[in-house]
């Protein structure tokens, strides 16, 4: 199953081809790499017409951009009642993924059907897309992340969408705080994560999903509450297949009474095909409404 994030005005996937993704933010038109674009190019991307920058891979790893007109060198766009700040960066990143969309209706969705309080924590919150989602649906949101940069524009995105409560801003390396967190006694209703591949922490510390994934979401199943709402994990790692983060939850929350799906995310394209953005793996609770 793929969940598609069909609702924007702001973003379009253009074309796609040849390793390559043609995209229209706002009003700015980009080319970047995607590793999952294998099949062949129905028109010559990089002669499309109105292309404000393309994203170049070295071979030395990384890129740069090639900007062939001039643009702001961020603006923002919107996603229902969300707001967003865009600006190219290093690694062919623009600061969001907009195929989240489809995982922020659901979490969303369900805050709102809680009829009750909601505390949330997003790890490895990135610019806050989910924490932005949770708090505008009325949840309060910890958000944690390694990166001082990443969480300073979390609080931008928070406040562009009119939210200057309810969020709390941790820069910090995810599992520690996780384990701080459990000696404190804080509990959380949800949790919501997007693990890197690879990363390290402030610190140093070495993170590598395959060794680490399962035994840090049994650990963050201690700051759970006893009925949460739901626990969704990301993730864009390549080969990582949506049924393993399924069975990680299945085999983590197998004290709770909820139900677990595993899907892809995608985006709709204007070619009338879907493009993979990655796995997503989300737990449940069974008397969970949607708001």
């Amino acid at each position: 199953m793929i969940h598609i994030a069909d609702a924007w005005k702001d973003y379009q996937v253009i074309a796609t081809g040849d390793g390559y993704k043609l995209e229209r933010w706002k009003d700015v038109c980009l080319l970047r790499p995607d590793p999952q674009v294998i099949w062949k190019a129905q028109c010559d991307l990089f002669s499309y017409p109105g292309i404000d920058a393309v994203y170049h891979r070295s071979d030395k790893g990384g890129g740069g951009w090639e900007y062939r007109r001039h643009i702001p060198q961020e603006w923002t766009i919107a996603y229902r009642d969300l707001t967003f700040k865009i600006k190219p960066m290093g690694f062919k990143h623009t600061g969001l993924f907009p195929e989240q969309a489809a995982n922020w209706e659901t979490m969303a969705s369900l805050i709102r059907g809680a009829e009750r309080p909601v505390r949330v924590l997003n790890l490895f919150a990135y610019t806050g897309g989910a924490t932005v989602a949770c708090a505008k649906a009325g949840a309060e949101v910890t958000h944690v992340d390694a990166a001082k940069g990443m969480v300073e524009r979390a609080g931008e995105n928070a406040r562009l969408s009119g939210i200057d409560r309810g969020i709390r801003y941790i820069v910090d390396d995810c599992k520690k705080f996780v384990q701080r967190e459990i000696r404190r006694g804080n509990r959380y209703d949800a949790i919501v994560m997007d693990p890197p591949s690879y990363g390290r922490g402030p610190n140093g510390e070495m993170w590598k999903i395959e060794s680490e994934l399962y035994s840090f979401v049994q650990l963050c199943t201690q700051v759970l509450t006893e009925k949460p709402l739901f626990f969704l994990i990301n993730s864009y790692t390549t080969g990582l297949q949506p049924a393993v983060l399924g069975n990680i939850l299945t085999l983590c929350l197998k004290g709770y009474q909820g139900k677990i799906d595993a899907y892809e995310v995608g985006l709709p394209t204007r070619e009338g095909i879907c493009l993979p953005c990655g796995a997503g793996g989300i737990y449940i609770d069974d008397a969970a409404k949607r708001g």
